[in-house]
């Protein structure tokens, strides 16, 4: 169980979550730390247990290679047999494959690429300077580490979600779950493919619930610069639009403690500290602007850019030209019968968090079994409100 959780993450990495959020249907967290952070051996034995408690008929070391249409349903070939069914959930993930940008290509072929599935710790990487392109969680997070191994770390910062650990003496998770910001569906937002591209926020789950963001690494000696444009002639040129970047993210973050404060002020027995406000994010006062990749300063480069769902074994026309499957809220269009759990903003925003799962599910399972029972295709409709 937890396969990808288990040989799939960097050895320090533990959940953005708090343990109270870690919770799956009738299978809350159980420990004695609800304030912490799971590690990822902990995510396992969580997942493991809750597969264990409800016993279902899950078959394990099975690896599907083919979904194809037939007339009464699907056919699933697996390397352990077939499997033919009306109706199937797709629940392989949104984060299969590491998203490499084509400007990869030009990197001399002295410095060694990975990404954040091939790195397990700094004592791994060659000794030296370390670029890092791309600023979400991830990014940040590798940033901190490697930096405190003693190797140089330069950090390339595109657009971001920045948040404080804690607000007004909470998790800020815990405000983005009571206030209801987590709980907005899918069909009450406004731009709904901007909302399921958004990168990670800079968050990271620690003992100490510590915040990272970037004015802490600066501050530590982790060199921001601008977004990595392109490569030319073994030189990497950066983008010089960091104050933007930054007066973006910082407003994003100042509106949304706005929405929690509003929320705030109409629950009279909450117990939280008062309204904070946090110090703008601080530019470099002259960010290069080119750095090269020829002289040795850097050997080594993690491209902490996203990942992407992998449906290569879907033969099924349902994926579009980006690799992202075409669904409505979960439900996929042009397969009836075929639904789609655990991607970002599927029906809420909290949809790609464990917490997320149950609520989703319900909805699924319910349009699912009213699709069983009317055997109409119809019922897959795009745009039906349900």
């Amino acid at each position: 169980m937890a396969n990808s959780w288990r040989r799939e993450r960097w050895d320090s990495l533990r959940l953005l979550t708090p343990n109270w959020q870690s919770r799956l249907p009738g299978y809350p967290y159980s420990g004695t730390n609800p304030d912490g952070f799971l590690t990822m051996p902990e995510v396992v034995e969580h997942i493991s247990g809750f597969a264990t408690t409800t016993s279902a008929p899950v078959r394990t070391h099975t690896t599907v290679t083919s979904v194809r249409r037939i007339d009464a349903g699907y056919q699933v070939v697996t390397d352990c047999g077939e499997l033919r069914c009306r109706t199937v959930v797709l629940a392989s993930g949104a984060a299969n494959i590491a998203r490499v940008p084509e400007v990869s290509r030009a990197v001399p072929e002295r410095i060694e690429c990975l990404t954040p599935f091939e790195y397990h710790n700094p004592d791994r990487l060659p000794s030296g300077g370390v670029l890092i392109v791309g600023a979400s969680a991830t990014g940040v997070q590798l940033a901190h580490e490697i930096l405190k191994s003693g190797r140089p770390v330069t950090l390339c910062v595109g657009e971001h979600v920045r948040l404080p650990r804690t607000y007004r003496d909470r998790d800020v998770l815990w405000w983005m779950e009571n206030s209801g910001v987590w709980n907005e569906r899918y069909d009450e937002i406004d731009d709904l493919e901007r909302a399921r591209g958004l990168p990670s926020p800079q968050l990271v789950g620690t003992p100490e619930r510590a915040t990272l963001d970037l004015n802490v690494l600066r501050e530590a000696g982790v060199e921001i610069v601008g977004r990595l444009a392109a490569i030319r002639d073994g030189c990497a040129l950066f983008s010089g639009g960091l104050p933007n970047q930054f007066a973006l993210a910082d407003l994003k973050l100042g509106r949304l403690l706005d929405t929690f404060d509003d929320w705030a002020r109409t629950s009279p027995r909450l117990e939280a500290g008062p309204p904070q406000r946090f110090e703008p994010t601080q530019a470099p006062q002259s960010p290069r602007l080119s750095l090269s990749l020829r002289g040795g300063e850097i050997r080594s480069i993690i491209w902490a850019t996203g990942f992407r769902p992998d449906y290569r074994w879907l033969d099924i026309s349902v994926v579009n030209r980006k690799g992202e499957l075409r669904h409505d809220g979960g439900v996929v269009i042009g397969a009836p019968g075929m639904y789609a759990i655990g991607l970002p903003v599927l029906r809420r925003r909290k949809s790609s968090f464990i917490l997320g799962a149950e609520d989703d599910a319900r909805d699924i399972v319910g349009h699912l079994l009213r699709y069983l029972a009317d055997g109409v295709a119809q019922a897959h409709s795009p745009g039906e409100s349900w």
